[in-house]
Formats: structure tokens, sequence, C-alpha cells
């Protein structure tokens, strides 16, 4: 199954997303003042992207103000979702590059989206107990459409899946390009989050993450590009 746009946010067990999630005041109280001043934005929980079956799975840290939080689309907007899309089109997960649109016809094939924290935080940089609040939703995401594998986008994203799937977080230590075989046959691939700062400043370059990617694309048996 594909979704394209917008079109998937209504598609989604209530276990998995929350649209009227108000469980962390902070976050809470900061979408609502949001909503007042920019009331052209979704500035509501954001909802995974992709299809339901996915082999692969994305995790990011949250949205971002102008990005997801404006779109209502993960990485959609994010300066982050240029290198994302562009790469996961490049290895067939994603029938276009992207954009800053979400009703731009972007599908996923394959592959599916979605943050470790589902609402903009202050800042970009939630709380301890905001992300541990929020690993329900992704636990029962992974319960409910388990992908082959998993790729986290920086220590949160990598930290909130081990704790989605009950394991410590210290049991499997996040390193760029990194690659962590999980009970139960879930494969976990961690890459530094495609964010600007990791890009401009060359922690994270394109020809890094897309080895990372190409890995993942090796491994579940997606042609390479051009090929």
């Amino acid at each position: 199954m594909e979704f394209t746009g917008n079109r998937h946010r209504e598609a989604w067990p209530h276990e998995v997303f929350d649209r009227e999630c108000r469980d962390c005041p902070r976050l809470d109280a900061f979408l609502q003042g949001v909503r007042r001043g920019r009331p052209d934005y979704h500035a509501h929980p954001v909802p995974p992207f992709g299809d339901p079956e996915a082999q692969l799975l994305v995790v990011g840290l949250a949205p971002g103000m102008h990005g997801a939080n404006r779109t209502g689309r993960p990485f959609t907007g994010d300066f982050a979702g240029i290198l994302l899309y562009r790469t996961l089109h490049r290895y067939g997960f994603a029938s276009h590059a992207g954009s800053a649109d979400p009703d731009d016809g972007l599908r996923l094939t394959g592959c599916r989206v979605t943050n470790a924290v589902k609402c903009l935080p202050p800042q970009n940089k939630p709380a301890p107990a905001e992300i541990r609040c929020c690993n329900r939703y992704l636990a029962a995401e992974l319960a409910t459409y388990p992908p082959r594998a998993v790729l986290a986008l920086g220590r949160i994203a990598h930290d909130a899946v081990l704790r989605a799937r009950g394991i410590g977080v210290t049991s499997y230590r996040f390193a760029h390009h990194a690659v962590h075989d999980l009970p139960g046959g879930l494969r976990l691939f961690d890459s530094y989050h495609c964010s600007r700062y990791n890009t401009q400043t060359k922690r994270l370059t394109e020809a890094m993450f897309e080895a990372v990617v190409g890995d993942i694309a090796g491994f579940l048996g997606t042609p390479s590009p051009g090929g």
C-alpha cells in the first residue's frame, strides 16, 4: 500500500498516532501558541508518512518549526528533508526527491518515515520525559507495522527505537554507520541526523549518508541506482 501527500493522516490506529494527544503539557502549550500565531500551520502532532507495510522505517527526532510542524508531513519543508528524500529517491524508496509542499504527490515505496517525538518542541529540544512519553507511539508502530530495517537519524532516535523494543539504551551503542541486529530479527542502522548543522559542518556528508542508505538497500535487496 502507498500513501501520497497527507491522505494517510486518518489511516493510523489510535495507538500508533493520536492527532489530539496532549500528554506533554509543555509541548501542548507551545503548540497552542504556534497555532495562535500561525493559523495556517499544521501545529499538531505529526503522523508517520509512507507505506504501512514498509520494510524500512526511518526514525527522526521531532518536527521542525517551519518544516513538518508547518506541512504536517515528516521532514517536508525541513532542511534535513532535502538530503533525506533525495537519497531515498536515489535508492528507489521515494517516487521523487521531495519538496516543501506536502501535496507534491511524493510516494514512498517500501519505506515509512516517522519521528521519535511527534510534536514540535521548543528550540527543537524535547525533554527526556517527553521523549519517554511519546515512545509508546513508536512502540505501537513497530509492533503493528514491523519493518525489517530501521534507520535511526541521531542518538535520540537510536535510543527511542531501543526503548520501543524494550531494550536498554546502553545495550547497543550509537555510532554513525553502525549496524545492530536486535532481538526479533530487526536490523538497526545508525546515521548522524541529516540536519543543517551536521551537513554544513561536514560532520555528515552526502556520500556518508548515501553509504548508509546504500547498505540498507543492499540488506533489503533493493536495486542499486542505475542497476
